[in-house]
């Protein structure tokens, strides 16, 4: 941003975290910076929301688990009520669960925390000039994402209110791949894997992985070898 005498102005940012020592830190580190002012922070993503409505910052720098309101839905409303604000993520977590739906939700930056003060700066600056402001390993995995053949279509309609990911996880067990396995086609953690697993459990009723292999071939999410 520039002023009325071309000088560069400051990058006013929001940053939004539920933790409070890591949020105070990286108000901190950002305070030393040059580039930046921190106007405002947040607890949650609700707060952030409204922080936004309030103060009218260039960029949130949002991380994505947080009570009430998840970085993702908070994204999503600032990107839609207030498209004047760019978000950066600044999270922990780099799996695909969570780096996809970031983005869909319009965030222009991914970092992660292990990120450095000038990574940010640089980030916050890339998002105000309409570039993206991703990490080298963020960079990397999209690539990777491009150049990776389709995954099979789920059914149009997942049986017993099954999510795609769910069925797609489902689909996989048929096929006899272990959770480490799973994850590692997926591009996510076993934790997040297992998450998948228990809630699809929940919703079919199905009590362990033997019984997931019959439903799925029941449902005709796998076919039969062909004779």
């Amino acid at each position: 941003m520039t002023d009325t005498a071309g000088e560069r102005k400051p990058a006013r940012v929001v940053v939004a975290d539920d933790q409070t020592v890591v949020r105070e830190g990286i108000v901190m580190l950002l305070g030393l910076l040059p580039g930046v002012e921190v106007v405002g922070s947040a607890g949650d993503g609700e707060e952030a929301v409204r922080l936004v409505a309030e103060l009218a910052p260039d960029v949130v720098l949002m991380d994505l688990r947080m009570p009430r309101c998840d970085g993702v839905e908070a994204t999503r409303r600032i990107r839609s009520g207030y498209p004047g604000t760019q978000v950066v993520v600044l999270t922990t977590y780099a799996d695909d669960d969570s780096l996809f739906p970031a983005l869909h939700a319009g965030a222009r930056g991914y970092l992660t925390k292990d990120a450095g003060g000038e990574e940010i700066v640089r980030a916050v600056e890339s998002v105000l000039s309409g570039d993206a402001g991703l990490s080298p390993s963020v960079q990397r995995r999209l690539l990777e994402r491009l150049s990776e053949p389709k995954p099979r279509p789920a059914p149009a309609e997942a049986p017993d209110g099954l999510t795609a990911r769910e069925s797609e996880v489902l689909v996989l067990i048929a096929e006899g791949l272990t959770n480490q396995e799973i994850a590692r086609r997926l591009h996510v953690s076993t934790a997040t894997v297992k998450t998948h697993i228990n809630n699809l459990f929940a919703k079919t009723g199905l009590k362990d992985r033997a019984q997931a292999v019959r439903y799925a071939y029941a449902k005709g999410l796998v076919r039969p070898p062909a004779e």
